[in-house]
């Protein structure tokens, strides 16, 4: 299994399992009163399985994004490209004269 892969799948089931411990935290701490909503419906295992894969979807994009910031290049070599300084001689410049013509419109007062 090629390794992007390999980190990919490794780092959406940490997020899953974030997710789940997460819920799990919802209900224990009765948010909102939560864990009596779900124990008094008869929907109840549905709702808190689409809790769950909801806040999966967040915790698992979050959890990838942040592996990915983290991957190292390791051919880096901080030198930032090249940059070669601009020699401009001051005692050489000429002066350029422009002129200006006024602008003719059609129509006179």
């Amino acid at each position: 299994m090629p390794k992007l892969i390999r980190l990919y799948i490794t780092h959406v089931i940490i997020g899953y399992a974030i997710a789940a411990a997460f819920v799990a935290m919802l209900l224990y701490f009765n948010v909102a009163n939560l864990w009596h909503l779900v124990t008094h419906s008869d929907v109840g295992l549905l709702a808190v399985f689409i809790l769950w894969l909801s806040n999966g979807f967040v915790f698992a994009g979050v959890q990838f994004a942040i592996a990915v910031m983290n991957l190292k290049d390791s051919d880096d070599d901080d030198h930032g490209g090249k940059r070669d300084a601009i020699r401009v001689d001051l005692t050489r410049l000429v002066p350029v004269r422009a002129a200006a013509k006024a602008k003719a419109t059609g129509k006179r007062r």
